[in-house]
């Protein structure tokens, strides 16, 4: 993949980065370096191995939801700077 000055620019305005054009110039060098060392990836041999996502054999490891009351939570609540309604904080809609 060639990176261009454009390409850069694109980037950046996406990222709203602003960039002039010796700093576009200078990550245009950067990232097509980053790029080339990532493409050499491209000639490593990987036929025998096998593909894999993880490599420590566990699956789905969870644990069942289980509710713990905790002591002080009036305690907890009082120290809010928010109103407190039926034994719950409330705050603003945030939708």
């Amino acid at each position: 993949m060639e990176i261009t000055k454009d390409l850069v620019k694109k980037i950046a305005k996406l990222a709203r980065i602003r960039l002039d054009d010796a700093e576009a110039d200078k990550f245009t060098t950067q990232m097509g370096a980053i790029v080339g060392f990532v493409e050499q990836l491209n000639s490593v041999d990987t036929s025998g191995v096998a593909e894999t996502n993880q490599v420590n054999g566990m699956e789905n490891v969870l644990r069942e939801d289980e509710v713990k009351v905790f002591p002080k939570m009036q305690e907890l609540i009082a120290g809010s700077r928010h109103p407190i309604e039926k034994g719950q904080i409330k705050i603003k809609k945030s939708i």
